[in-house]
Order: structure tokens, then sequence, then C-alpha cells
């Protein structure tokens, strides 16, 4: 065509990481510890739900649902969150069920923002959160979870990096529309506390601003910590939109059913089995055999395997209090890694293609979850996923051991 095909929305916000690494990591790497998607198989009690919805005599399991979330899904939603947040959910109103967390979190962006309104993101951030705003006509502004190393030597936590309440507090104005919040946070690992939160709080109810909390790894909280929602903290029921996942809580992150909850189209087989999945934890919530209970258990111990296996190697990973994902600081490798002739691409990125191509070992570059403007900032990290089998952890430890290795014989 002669005329330009691509929306002008869309100049700038084109690119993606994920296609990049993702066939990286296909072509190049042994282990892939990059892409947040565990590789055990989910509970029993949630894939035997899918093939009764599959094979059962309900022809209408094959047909159209409720637009808006299949009704038995939302009911048992807003009844379990109804004895978390501690108030009255109408599973009509205030529950609606998407395919996925990137199209729950496009419409919040798309009903929600104006254009010229301003939105507040943390960083570091998923990175859909940037286009997501600026496809709306909104303006990112952004503020850093700044690090703060403890001073014992000991290995730094995600809880180790912290906003400043005064370079917080800047960032809000009268154009202020919303502020997106990620806690437990991707790529870091960290879970915001109830002082944090509050101070979120306070200064969302002071500016009359939105919070769209992005909650999708809310049961995957490691060491004791307590996820806090936000919505349920003093003046924010009324202006919070949480975003939880299916995907994440029953690790069928294929399946793409997302639930956003607040005030204000799925594969039908699919909701189905997720209703029976909340039906159960509703029934079981609390108790050891509890899957939101069983399944962080699991996840700590896979996360300090591989804490363990990257500090060995040299790398210093940051232990995070939740999520699929840690970071490690790459810093003491430079020399490991050529340069690139003519090349601006930052030391993250050149390190993670490096070691996917060499060592056949995939991660994710921790500068992609910045701002243009910060992410020269942050280039000497990388994210690793450790939701994954037992197997692929312990090849992965033997490439880092082989690693350490080649670098003590050199």
């Amino acid at each position: 065509m002669s005329r330009p095909v691509q929306a002008r929305r869309l100049e700038g916000i084109d690119k993606n990481i994920w296609v990049e690494f993702v066939k990286l990591a296909a072509t190049y790497s042994k282990v892939n510890l990059g892409q947040g998607f565990p590789d055990f198989p989910p509970p029993d009690f949630l894939t035997e739900a899918f093939t009764r919805a599959l094979g059962g005599q309900n022809h209408m399991l094959h047909q159209y649902t409720r637009a808006f979330g299949h009704p038995p899904l939302v009911t048992v939603l807003a009844q379990f969150f109804k004895k978390l947040l501690g108030r009255d959910l109408d599973p009509m109103t205030n529950v609606m069920v998407t395919v996925g967390a990137y199209q729950a979190l496009f419409c919040c962006f798309q009903a929600l923002v104006d254009e010229g309104d301003e939105v507040i993101i943390i960083e570091p951030f998923f990175d859909c959160y940037e286009p997501m705003v600026r496809m709306a006509g909104g303006t990112p502004v952004f503020v850093p979870l700044r690090p703060n190393p403890p001073k014992d030597g000991k290995l730094m936590s995600s809880a180790d990096w912290q906003l400043d309440p005064a370079e917080l507090a800047s960032k809000f104005s009268e154009r202020t529309k919303a502020i997106v919040l990620n806690s437990p946070n991707n790529p870091l690992g960290k879970v915001f506390s109830r002082g944090e939160l509050g101070l979120i709080a306070e200064l969302c109810v002071k500016h009359d601003v939105l919070c769209i909390s992005d909650e999708v790894y809310e049961w995957l909280v490691y060491d004791g910590k307590q996820h806090i929602r936000i919505a349920s903290l003093q003046g924010m029921w009324d202006r919070t939109v949480t975003v939880g996942s299916a995907g994440k809580t029953f690790s069928v992150t294929g399946w793409k059913v997302n639930i956003p909850r607040g005030p204000l189209l799925c594969p039908y087989p699919c909701p189905f089995a997720v209703a029976q999945g909340f039906q159960r934890e509703l029934r079981l919530y609390g108790k050891p055999e509890s899957y939101f209970v069983q399944l962080p258990k699991e996840l700590q111990q896979k996360r300090d395997w591989l804490v363990q296996s990257l500090d060995g190697v040299g790398m210093k990973p940051i232990i995070p209090e939740g999520t699929y994902f840690l970071v490690a600081d790459i810093s003491q490798f430079k020399s490991d890694v050529p340069d690139v002739p003519n090349s601006d691409e930052p030391y993250d990125y050149r390190f993670a293609k490096w070691m996917i191509k060499s060592k056949g070992l995939a991660a994710i570059p921790l500068s992609a979850f910045y701002s243009e403007a910060h992410k020269n900032n942050y280039t000497n990290f990388i994210r690793f996923c450790f939701a994954k089998e037992e197997a692929t952890l312990k090849a992965a430890n033997e490439i880092l051991q082989k690693w350490k290795q080649e670098k003590t014989s050199s």
C-alpha cells in the first residue's frame, strides 16, 4: 500500500523484547529460565474439571457464555474475595472475566485514561504498561524503586528496593488520573508492605487518583510475607481496579483467564474448570491441602535452589518475596562478555544474549522493564524464572557449575 498502514499511535511502542528473546531461547538455549511460565503440570483437580467440561453431556459448555464472565465463576469469585476483602461483592457488577491479564489491563487503560491524562508507573514494571498507557492517549510518569543494599554483606532482598516517599509524592499532579501498582512485582519479586501501600493510598485519596492494581501473583508470596490488597485500605475500594490471574493462580498460564475486580470472553471450558478450582479452594481456604498453600511452599524451595546456584557461580541474586522471578546482579561478569563494535546495546542485553548463545541458559535483561530515560541506570541485572520442574533447575545448575569450573581454570 502507498499509504501508511500502521496507526500513528503505535509510533515508538512497536518494539517487544519477547519477540527477540523467545526466538533466541528457542534457537540456542538448553534451559529456558527467561519466560515466566511453569514447565510442571497444573493440579489434577483443575485438569480433571477441564476434561469433564470437554467430554461431559452438557453440550452448552461448547457455546457462548455470558460475555462478562461465566456466571458460576464470577459468583464463586465474589464469594472468595468477600472473605479476603471483608466486603460484599456483586458478581455481576464487581467481577469481570477477560482473556488474560493483557486484555484486562488494556481494557482498564482504554476505559479509564483519556488523552492528556498522566499515569504513574512504578519501575521496574511489566513491559506492557507503558505502551498500553500511550495507546490510550495517556502520558506515563515513571518513579523507580531504589535499591538500598544491606551493609552486613548479606544478599539483597526485593524488600530492599523501595520508593522514595518525597519522589513519589512529586509525581502526583492535577493531571494524574491513575497509578499502576504491581504487587507482588514482576520482575523484582517485591511484595509491597502495608506502610508502602498506605503511602500510595494516602496520595491516591489526596489527589483523587485511581489505582490499577496488578495482583496476578497474589498467591505466590514467600517467607511468611503477607500479600495486602490495596483495595482493602481506607478510601481505596471505590478507586481501585484489581487484576488477578487464574493462569498464575493455578499454574495454567496458557488458559488466559483473568479476573478484574472493582466497583465498576473467554473459551467456555476454561472458566468452567477455573470455577471448579475456586470452589475447591474456597472449601479448603487456609488448610494445608489447599493448592494456594502448597504452591508457594513448593516455589519457595525452587527459588532457594536457584539462589544457591547463582550465588555459587558469582552472580548476586536478589531474593524475591514473591512471584515466579528473581533478579541477579551480573556486575562481576563484564570481562566475560565480548564487546560488540558500534553497538549502543546495554550490558544486560549483551550479557543475556551471550549467555543464551555460549552457555545455553536463557534469562531476560532487567533494563527491558524500565523506561527509556532510566534503563541505563539498571543494566547490571538479569531476570530468571524459577517456576520450573526440578529437572529443569538441575540442568540450569549443571550449566552454572560447568561455567564456574571454566572460570576457575582460565
